[in-house]
């Protein structure tokens, strides 16, 4: 947890606020990944893209 309190200090001190979208994305991204390796969803997630 200390990870995210560092990076929303960066985020809230250098004014950087554009990058929280494309750090949402890139989690949900990482998540997707995760939970669909070796599972039976995984050629409908193929579809997808």
């Amino acid at each position: 947890m200390e990870f995210l309190t560092d990076l929303w200090a960066f985020l809230k001190v250098r004014k950087k606020f554009w990058l929280l979208p494309l750090i949402i994305v890139l989690l949900l991204f990482g998540v997707l990944i995760v939970f669909t390796s070796g599972s039976a969803i995984a050629p409908f997630i193929y579809t997808i893209f």
